[in-house]
């Protein structure tokens, strides 16, 4: 048995030592293990940023594309890993947020860009993202990912008694390896504010967003506590980045540090705020969407996500999940087909159906994995209706365990069977909300700003933290700020 561990040990040494190498790490100039050549790192970014505008879509405004990369180009060029190609691009999405791929592909959402106040904070945004990869910290994660499966490989190997508890072990795996997603995310904090600062920003304005992200996320009792979080808490960010401030100004020689805040509002005057009705929008628990013109009602009190590629629904517990996307083939039964073949089902039921008035194909699935005795069972189960629509091919479905689909499989239908053409003209011509640039005549409060401005009061808070204010600060005439209107 001492044998054959020692053996399992050499092999797995000698795997690692195969297919890695040691290089320099650009930001610590440390010596590290990687998985990944500089080239294959570049090219991987290259394959990955057409699907990723593909599945987000890029927001159609020339103008802060052309903003957010020139402001990037610039941070790129006093970052640790100046000699590689950036590319900065503007996502249509309404989530708050930014965030890298390997080889310098950049993307921050218009979600994002309404929320920041200033361009020091896009600035410390950016540059957080560009510390991403310039540490190379995504080719870090899929090093530990491999060397992590292997570990669990030879722990299910020379002990076969874990063979029966792999999801713990992946579990504790994953819980160990969540100290390098905060090490890096605190390491791109002090990037951001380091890259942000040698341009003359200022980077306390980049910590002052953490606030905002932590109002605008709110106080919950399901959110994960910091420890268990890849992110740091956004609160314990800004305490952070404002040390980080004080630290870089001082070594940069920064006495006054710039904000560019009404230019930068400037620039993001008319964008669109929360979800664009373009891409299909959720009212009054039903999906519209009015460019293609079709509507369904989805199962009810899911949580949603849309985006150009499919708009998906899942219960809060992850159960089940239902989704609604473009189908492959140019018939119903290639699509069937196809759909069957591709994700390796097995089709249990089918039938010719139709959906008000429209052709449409009708299959009951499942799919068996292998169990850890050699046997394979049933791991999922599922109803999938392909329906015709102005000579295109849409498929829903939906899936869960087998033990729960005979409970979901009559919504799953009932859902499917809502598909219709729509013809509201008020829900096909619906406007996008938009951030729209107000100056303040009178000084005022916040609260009395808003008052000024007829928004409704139960959007008051809302437009405070867009602002990054609170209700009873103090605004000077003259100051510009973001209302939301159509």
């Amino acid at each position: 048995m001492i044998l054959k561990k020692i053996s399992l040990y050499s092999f797995l040494f000698l795997w690692v030592a195969f297919f890695t190498t040691c290089s320099r790490n650009p930001v610590s100039g440390k010596k590290e293990l990687t998985l990944m050549s500089e080239s294959q790192e570049l090219a991987m970014g290259q394959d990955a940023d057409p699907q990723i505008q593909a599945q987000y879509g890029m927001y159609p405004d020339s103008a802060i594309q052309r903003y957010v990369n020139d402001l990037g180009q610039k941070l790129a060029k006093v970052s640790h890993r100046a000699n590689i190609a950036y590319h900065f691009r503007v996502i249509d999405s309404d989530v708050i947020n930014a965030f890298a791929v390997p080889g310098g592909y950049i993307y921050i959402t218009r979600g994002i860009l309404a929320y920041l106040n200033d361009e020091a904070q896009l600035a410390g945004v950016i540059g957080h993202e560009i510390g991403h990869v310039a540490a190379r910290h995504s080719v870090k994660q899929q090093r530990n990912a491999m060397l992590g499966q292997l570990g669990i490989i030879a722990g299910v190997v020379i002990e076969p008694s874990l063979a029966r508890f792999p999801e713990s072990a992946s579990h504790g795996l994953g819980l160990l390896l969540l100290k390098f997603g905060r090490d890096d995310e605190n390491q791109s904090d002090e990037l951001g504010a380091d890259y942000s600062t040698k341009l003359g920003y200022n980077a306390h304005s980049m910590g002052n967003f953490f606030t905002t992200l932590k109002r605008s996320s709110g106080e919950s009792a399901s959110q994960l506590p910091e420890f268990l979080s890849t992110h740091p808490d956004p609160g314990n960010r800004n305490t952070h980045v404002q040390q980080l401030a004080d630290k870089y100004q001082k070594q940069y020689n920064i006495t006054n540090p710039v904000l560019n805040r009404n230019a930068y509002l400037q620039k993001i005057e008319g964008i669109v705020y929360g979800e664009d009705p373009r891409g299909g929008y959720m009212e009054n628990g039903v999906f519209y969407h009015p460019e293609i013109k079709f509507q369904f009602t989805p199962p009810s009190g899911w949580q949603y996500q849309n985006s150009p590629s499919r708009v998906q629904f899942a219960p809060k517990d992850g159960s089940a999940l239902f989704f609604l996307s473009s189908a492959q083939g140019n018939t119903l039964q290639e699509a069937a087909n196809a759909f069957i073949q591709n994700n390796q089902l097995t089709a249990e039921q089918t039938a010719q159906v139709t959906v008000n008035g429209l052709p449409a194909y009708a299959i009951v699935f499942s799919q068996a994995q292998q169990q850890q005795n050699g046997t394979t069972a049933v791991a999922i189960r599922g109803l999938s209706y392909i329906i015709q629509y102005n000579k295109s091919l849409f498929q829903m479905v939906g899936v869960t365990s087998p033990n729960a689909f005979n409970q979901l499989a009559p919504g799953f239908e009932q859902s499917m069977k809502s598909f219709k053409q729509l013809t509201d003209a008020a829900k096909i011509n619906k406007k996008p909300q938009r951030i729209r640039i107000k100056t303040v005549k009178t000084a005022s409060n916040f609260e009395q700003v808003l008052k000024s401005f007829n928004v409704p009061q139960s959007r008051f808070n809302e437009h405070a933290i867009l602002n990054g204010v609170e209700l009873n600060t103090s605004i000077p005439s003259g100051t510009m700020i973001k209302i939301i209107q159509y």
